[in-house]
């Protein structure tokens, strides 16, 4: 059956109507992430979902979270991410389905492993199929859970709550909750010193640093004593977290496993072959090439060898192991292989030393002489030792940073090693000119199969141009890209990673003679804004008279004192002045709420709000452009989490012109107020600019609130928490409300003294541009 992506479309839109507007910025969005099959498999996959009846937000959670999981594993997790979704379904309510697909972007980056991830679901799956109860307060806590847990020790300390509290309903929702005391305790059991996510960078750098080439990493669950790490699939796996070893820190173990598997992967030309060799073989040969690889990175890179020698040391001291041990006589032969001076006391070992040192210099790149090598020893022992141990006993080497070595023998990672494993190509995006545009249109020859994205830079009118380009006659109005931001729950005391996501719309413009209408209107406010202007403007060079350490003398000061030393009297010594430049270093951002409530009338007017906060976003606007500072005007409304809708009038770089006056004219009321991501979206311009101060000026007629959270406290606290972010960034926030109840909340949120009301509203025009200039002055 072919893909119609109109048709999904529709159908999506059908049962979701909140789609309407967002649906092309997410296919947008999950263009950048996945393959085009990929992206048909996801938006059937939502369609099917919104086939369950369970609500609009699991939708849209599963289109939003899906691409962000996507950049972080394979695209394979899409039927596992379904799956679950069905089955969870079945034994839970559609709001806590959402919540687990709002988490998985989280648990994909702090995880990067596809494994890891179903490994997750399935957990999830075992809850809600167990203790429903509880998956409600720990996916509402998962960014701290996962902050300091691997996906095995959230499931052992899951697990452990399931059991305890299986028919304890308030029990289930303390210990998920992580607010009980037993479930403190089995958290801090299953808490590792160092997390393979908090180290993945760094590790790679330290790569990097060596052998000047990325290498892939992943982590992978550590379940069992005896792990060890491994190569599969192009990628080093090494454990999701580890415990200290002695004074060795996770960090430094991390680093020597690391470094032993990239030796692997650079001094490795072919594969062993390990046909009819037995186990016990098998592992002589892996302990000669082990030498073989390092000796090799030791030559180039020295320090390695005190590294895994530290790291083998500490092992030492904390495992014991019987001096009478052939592992023991084994792990005393690696150490001497690694250091030459080392002394063995073993004459049929020191012997196989002896031959390593004398002839490595002249096999560092074979193979096939550790394979010789390794059989050598391997007949020695067998020969010398009355009693043959067991593979598993010999095994008890105390090198915990060597991984099982399956790299080194023939198998399908050498064929990938090779180039046998493939890619999809990436479609290219080139920018064009008018001219290549045209040349191209309607042309025959093009291919259905494209391989490249053509952009041309402005827009592209008909050849019977009527004054609209193609954009205006087919296009829809476009919308950027999602921004994706947290916010803070007070009932918690945690941020939600993620949680909403912002779209940018372009502003409609509307008649530009309004603004020229405006500043007529409002004369008078004109004519006391022009003396703010003045007062304000920046007018280059100032000279300063009467100081004591200036550049220049000040000839009538000096007069002055002349005249007082012949009167007798003591001089004023400050006879010098000097010229500063004086210059505002100011960027403001007007943010407008632009809510339905905006489209109310004033009491006894017959003006809206919208109209009042549209002149006064003009005439402060006006002022602003006369002084000189580095200004903008931003719009924002909110039809839930999923879709904050944030409109930019005016940006910092562009010139307050002729269309930038259609875009004010243009602005419209509609939809909630979600305050604390616009802001957050504001102070992100914001920290771009240069300027030492930095003003988020909100104009609001009302409360924060969305039609998607009941608690009137929720977003008033996140609104509360996004000023104190801004200011440790360095932005000063300010709210002007004409909300005459506003006593109760806006202090709550901004801070004493940061913020003003203005209970006329029709006075707004006039209040904001004496404000502003209080607030740089």
């Amino acid at each position: 059956m072919s893909f119609d992506m109109q048709e999904i479309k529709e159908s999506l839109i059908e049962s979701v109507p909140q789609l309407d507007e967002m649906l092309d910025s997410l296919i947008q969005e999950a263009s950048h992430q996945m393959s085009e099959a990929t992206r048909e498999t996801w938006l059937q996959n939502a369609q099917g979902i919104a086939y369950l009846g369970k609500g609009q937000q699991i939708v849209i959670s599963y289109l939003e979270a899906v691409p962000q999981v996507v950049a972080q594993v394979e695209d394979e997790i899409l039927d596992d991410i379904l799956e679950t979704v069905m089955k969870l379904s079945s034994v839970t309510s559609g709001e806590v389905v959402s919540l687990t697909l709002d988490s998985l972007p989280l648990v994909a980056e702090r995880t990067g492993d596809i494994e890891l991830l179903r490994q997750y679901l399935a957990l999830i799956y075992q809850l809600g199929s167990k203790t429903p109860r509880g998956l409600r307060p720990m996916l509402g806590i998962m960014d701290d859970l996962m902050s300091k847990l691997t996906v095995s020790g959230l499931r052992r300390w899951a697990q452990w709550g399931a059991q305890a509290h299986a028919r304890n309903f308030q029990a289930q929702m303390d210990y998920f909750g992580l607010q009980s005391e037993d479930s403190k305790a089995v958290f801090q059991q299953q808490r590792k010193g160092s997390l393979f996510i908090d180290y993945h960078r760094p590790i790679n750098f330290y790569l990097r640093a060596f052998w000047a080439r990325d290498f892939f990493i992943r982590p992978t669950a550590s379940d069992f004593d005896d792990f060890k790490p491994f190569y599969e699939r192009m990628a080093m796996h090494l454990p999701d977290a580890l415990n200290d070893l002695g004074d060795i820190k996770g960090a430094e173990l991390y680093r020597a496993m690391a470094a032993h598997m990239a030796s692997h992967i650079m001094y490795s030309s072919a594969a062993i072959s390990m046909e009819q060799l037995n186990p016990q073989q098998m592992f002589f040969i892996e302990l000669i090439e082990d030498a073989r690889v390092e000796y090799n990175a030791i030559q180039q890179f020295p320090g390695l060898k005190n590294l895994w020698m530290k790291v083998t040391k500490a092992a030492m001291e904390t495992t014991d192991l019987s001096e009478k041990s052939t592992a023991y006589r084994l792990e005393k032969l690696a150490l001497a292989l690694m250091d030459s001076s080392i002394e063995l006391g073993d004459d049929s070992l020191s012997l196989i030393a002896e031959q390593f040192h004398a002839e490595i210099e002249a096999n560092l790149d074979n193979e096939q002489w550790s394979w010789d090598l390794g059989m050598t020893l391997y007949n020695h022992l067998k020969q010398a030792t009355s009693r043959w141990e067991s593979l598993t006993e010999i095994k008890w080497m105390r090198f915990p940073y060597r991984d099982d070595n399956r790299l080194i023998w023939a198998s399908e990672e050498w064929g990938e090693m090779d180039g046998a494993a493939s890619g999809y190509q990436e479609t290219v995006r080139k920018h064009v000119s008018v001219m290549e545009m045209i040349n191209e249109i309607d042309s025959e020859l093009v291919d259905v199969d494209h391989d490249e994205i053509w952009v041309l830079g402005s827009e592209l009118f008909p050849y019977e141009d009527h004054g609209q380009s193609y954009n205006e006659l087919e296009g829809v109005d476009p919308i950027s890209d999602p921004f994706h931001y947290h916010e803070w729950d007070y009932r918690v005391q945690l941020n939600r990673p993620n949680w909403a996501t912002l779209y940018e719309h372009r502003a409609k413009k509307g008649d530009p003679a309004l603004y020229d209408q405006i500043l007529e209107q409002n004369k008078g406010i004109a004519h006391r804004i022009k003396q703010i202007v003045d007062k304000l403007q920046a007018v280059g060079l100032q000279r300063v008279r009467r100081i004591e350490d200036g550049d220049e003398l000040d000839l009538n000061a000096c007069v002055e004192a002349i005249t007082a030393l012949r009167m007798g009297q003591e001089p004023d010594a400050r006879i010098t002045m000097k010229n500063i430049i004086r210059s505002r270093e100011v960027s403001v951002v007007i943010l407008l709420d632009l809510s339905e409530s905006t489209n109310e009338y004033v009491t006894g007017e017959d003006k809206t709000v919208l109209q009042v906060t549209q002149e006064a976003a003009i005439l402060v606007a006006h002022a602003i452009n006369g002084i000189g500072d580095q200004f903008a005007v931003h719009g924002f409304a909110s039809d839930g989490r999923h879709d904050v809708q944030y409109t930019r009038f005016k940006q910092f770089d562009e010139p307050f012109d002729a269309d930038v006056h259609a875009k004010l004219a243009g602005m419209q009321g509609g939809l909630s107020t979600r305050m604390g991501t616009a802001m957050r979206h504001a102070g992100h311009y914001l920290e771009r600019q240069s300027s030492k101060q930095k003003l988020l000026l909100v104009i609001t007629d009302g409360e924060p609130a969305d039609i998607d959270e009941k608690d009137s406290q929720y977003l008033k606290q996140d609104a509360k928490k996004a000023v104190e972010e801004l200011q440790t960034k360095g932005v000063y926030s300010y709210c002007l409300t004409i909300d005459q109840f506003a006593d109760k909340y806006v202090q709550q949120i901004f801070g004493q003294n940061r913020y003003a009301i203005v209970d006329d509203v029709l006075k707004l025009p006039e209040k904001l541009p004496q404000l502003f200039a209080n607030l740089t002055t």
